[in-house]
């Protein structure tokens, strides 16, 4: 009985470890890219402590999860230098091999959608997508736009708009009736201010609003009109990112010259609040749950942690020099 019962003991001492392993990452992580160390940091969002870092190629500047959260993809960019993206299985937080995506230079924006990872490939002034069923790009499409750098695409990836820095244009590609492969598409082109790179849509879907780096400005368009139907002087040069909270009551815009937040109340288009996060001001992240943003702070080698009710800095996570591109991953 006595040689059971050590036995017993024994068994459960190798199986503790095994679940404590098993358990090591959270449902939900947060990632965050690394520029200058070229990894992607797997973090815990409670603890805000980083569970593992991968290695994720050259100049790694987005990274979006699937919907299950169980791959993320990383663009590398290198300003039409690269054509990966990097793949990271996040269960057993390994490297897999990286999809080449040929022509399609300098791959920047991410977005997973349908099932499928969609891209922006900036130095091919174009678009396209992967899928992770068929290990292919199986579609890309000409936007004809100097610098299409980033990327929104609807659910059912019908509708898809980009911004285009360089021309200082928003593009809305929507996809219309057609017997061809891949369906034919239509593209209206949107000016809007110089510099348009970061930007958001609304959770209603209403609005879309651009951050103008160059301009200092953001432009507001109707998606349905496919038009500027106001123009916000946000004094917010060298503006990086902007995005909604999820519930759509205010918009956040990082500035990556300045360093600063600022927070805009959507319904009276007026600033709310504005602060230093440091000397610049990258990516931004929503919680799912609305309680907290993320900011990556690129010269600081820090992300910012923001209560999206008091808009106060409550913490900040070391994950590597230049942080930049962030994303959540929640498995189900």
């Amino acid at each position: 009985m006595l040689k059971i019962i050590k036995n017993a003991a024994l068994l459960t001492i190798l199986i503790v470890p095994a679940i404590f392993v098993g358990q090591s990452s959270p449902t939900a992580t947060l990632l965050a890219l690394s520029k200058k160390d070229h990894t992607l940091a797997i973090v815990d969002p409670v603890s805000l402590k980083v569970i593992a870092k991968v290695p994720v190629g050259n100049d790694p500047h987005e990274v979006i999860a699937s919907s299950d959260g169980k791959m993320a993809y990383v663009s590398n960019y290198g300003s039409g230098a690269y054509n990966t993206l990097a793949v990271v299985d996040l269960v057993p937080q390994k490297a897999l091999p990286a999809v080449d995506l040929g022509p399609l230079r300098g791959p920047h924006g991410l977005v997973f959608a349908a099932g499928k990872v969609w891209f922006t490939a900036e130095a091919a002034k174009a678009i396209g997508s992967y899928d992770p069923a068929t290990g292919k790009v199986d579609w890309a499409l000409g936007t004809g736009q100097n610098r299409t750098h980033m990327i929104w695409v609807s659910d059912d990836a019908s509708r898809i708009i980009t911004t285009n820095v360089s021309s200082a244009t928003v593009s809305i590609i929507e996809k219309v009736a057609s017997r061809a492969p891949g369906g034919d598409w239509d593209e209206t082109i949107v000016p809007v201010g110089r510099g348009a790179e970061g930007f958001d849509v609304s959770p209603d879907g209403k609005e879309v609003w651009v951050a103008n780096a160059q301009d200092g400005t953001i432009s507001i368009i109707d998606p349905a009109a496919k038009k500027v139907t106001e123009t916000l002087a946000s004094n917010t040069p060298g503006a990086n990112r902007l995005k909604f909270t999820p519930d759509g009551r205010r918009a956040l815009l990082s500035s990556l010259r300045d360093g600063n937040l600022t927070v805009f109340d959507v319904a009276t288009r007026k600033e709310m609040k504005r602060f230093s996060l440091g000397h610049g001001a990258a990516g931004i992240l929503m919680q799912p749950d609305g309680t907290r943003a993320f900011v990556a702070c690129s010269p600081d080698d820090n992300v910012a942690v923001i209560d999206l009710k008091s808009l106060e800095v409550v913490g900040r996570i070391d994950v590597g020099h230049e942080p930049d591109g962030l994303a959540w991953a929640q498995t189900h």
